[in-house]
């Protein structure tokens, strides 16, 4: 989510490529099908990755959440 230059309103929303997240900040960029794409975390990446190549045998261990 881009918020704008002074803060009162929502520019843009932005969400992962992969899973649909709201990304507040930055995120991670990647390119995807030629165009640049963003990203919530690198296992988003990963996982995408593993799902368009069927490369490895198993898919990426899910993230562990900090509490």
């Amino acid at each position: 989510m881009r918020f704008s230059a002074n803060g009162y309103y929502v520019e843009r929303y932005i969400k992962c490529a992969n899973c649909g997240v709201l990304v507040y900040g930055p995120g991670l960029s990647a390119t995807r099908d030629g165009r640049e794409v963003t990203f919530c975390s690198q296992w988003c990446i990963d996982w995408l990755a593993f799902r368009e190549n069927d490369a490895a045998d198993t898919p990426p261990p899910m993230p562990r959440t900090q509490r």
